[in-house]
């Protein structure tokens, strides 16, 4: 149940990057809140990679051809992420971010960490 919760998380936090590259205005919710409105292209660059790696993780959590060593690993590897997510989003500037994405990867932190004991 924590895998597949973890995955349709990571597949949000995709969605929301995406968002980002593609030029949502949603500037204010992300990277502390220093760009009101659309990220400049740099930004959007690095959201687009965000958006491939989060859906990687969730397709990998959840594939039965991901073997259950590899699976532990990377629901490590999402423990630790989300972990220092949360820490990064909750001392960030912007309000919309520390109110939205820090219980959001406080939240993935732990299920994924729960996750990982059953592979």
């Amino acid at each position: 149940m924590e895998r597949g919760a973890v995955a349709v998380g990571l597949a949000g936090l995709a969605a929301f990057q995406a968002a980002l590259a593609i030029g949502t205005p949603w500037g204010r919710a992300s990277y502390g809140g220093a760009h009101i409105g659309v990220l400049p292209s740099r930004l959007r660059v690095v959201s687009a990679g965000a958006a491939l790696l989060y859906s990687g993780l969730s397709v990998a959590i959840v594939s039965r051809r991901t073997p259950l060593r590899v699976r532990r690993h990377v629901l490590t590897g999402i423990t630790a992420l989300m972990g220092v997510g949360a820490v990064l989003n909750g001392i960030s500037p912007s309000w919309p971010e520390r109110a939205t994405w820090t219980p959001t990867t406080a939240l993935l932190a732990a299920l994924a960490w729960r996750a990982r004991r059953d592979g």
